[in-house]
């Protein structure tokens, strides 16, 4: 039976908000979920501290635990750690009228969830990346006065004998630009958060297919569409994925590409979360063997 009692917020123990507290919920607040781990990455220190930390903020109302990952613990016990979303209390400590704050996560699926901690975890890999003091520059958005980022397009494709026009939304965009050691012209990167339930190939293109993502992407490239759309020309596409033999079966369906097999990259979640500098994990990559996102 499910321990829901981890779910129901019990007396609030004293406590006064710190810093670090802070920091904590500006951090789930910025991703929507972050589960404990990723926190602890992201903020430092000692884990047990944070955890006890996570355990008041919960209690409190500052964070909720949200009821999408209850089946996983009716199912597995503890299957993975805590996950959080920033609750009513720490929504008003970040409120700020010029965003839009996203709805409360209670009635979210369990797919929706993974999805998003996958996407988390390579945000959180990247931002910890900064922290190497050869670290290339990290861009999130658009440069002041540019216009923003398109998050959407669509490109026109022509597969087996027909001519299709497919859509665009990578699940997080990213640039990086130039070494301490040597500059580098800016890489636009596109995220793919693959839980595994999306077919790789299918017969047709009409349904959604891995493959439909790999054709969109190439024609962007042929098309140097992110030039003008994103003022950058150059990109690879980065596959989270949540195996490694799914991972392999990603990067095998590079082969039904005529071009740009090496934009692709994949790894898989766990992977990415052991490699303590993603900028020097080894990614599979779509044109065979292993890459690095900046190259060998």
């Amino acid at each position: 039976m499910a321990r829901t009692r981890r779910f129901k917020r019990g007396e609030p123990l004293p406590m006064s908000l710190t810093s670090r507290d802070r920091a904590i919920i500006e951090a789930v607040g910025e991703h929507r979920f972050l589960d404990s781990g990723q926190i602890h990455s992201l903020i430092g220190g000692s884990a047990q501290p944070i955890l006890r930390r996570l355990q008041r903020l919960f209690h409190a109302g500052y964070l909720d635990r949200p009821l999408a990952q209850l089946r996983s613990y009716a199912e597995n016990g503890s299957p993975r750690p805590m996950v959080y979303e920033v609750g009513c209390l720490g929504k008003r400590l970040l409120a700020d009228p010029t965003k839009k704050r996203r709805s409360s996560g209670k009635a979210v699926g369990q797919l929706y969830l993974d999805h998003t901690l996958l996407v988390a975890a390579v945000t959180v890999a990247f931002l910890n990346g900064r922290r190497f003091p050869s670290a290339p520059r990290l861009r999130f958005e658009a440069k002041p006065g540019d216009q923003p980022w398109p998050t959407t397009w669509t490109v026109p494709v022509r597969h087996g004998g027909a001519a299709h026009r497919l859509g665009v939304c990578p699940d997080k965009i990213l640039a990086v630009e130039g070494f301490s050691s040597h500059p580098r012209p800016l890489l636009l990167l596109f995220v793919e958060a693959d839980r595994g339930t999306m077919p790789i190939v299918r017969r047709s293109l009409k349904p959604s297919s891995f493959l439909r993502k790999l054709l969109a992407y190439e024609a962007t490239w042929e098309k140097r569409l992110t030039e003008k759309s994103h003022g950058i020309a150059r990109f690879r596409v980065l596959t989270v994925t949540a195996t490694p033999a799914r991972a392999r079966h990603l990067a095998a369906a590079c082969t039904h590409l005529t071009g740009g097999r090496g934009l692709f990259l994949f790894t898989d979640a766990e992977a990415l979360k052991k490699s303590p500098n993603i900028y020097e994990h080894r990614w599979l990559s779509g044109s065979g063997g292993e890459d690095r996102i900046l190259g060998r």
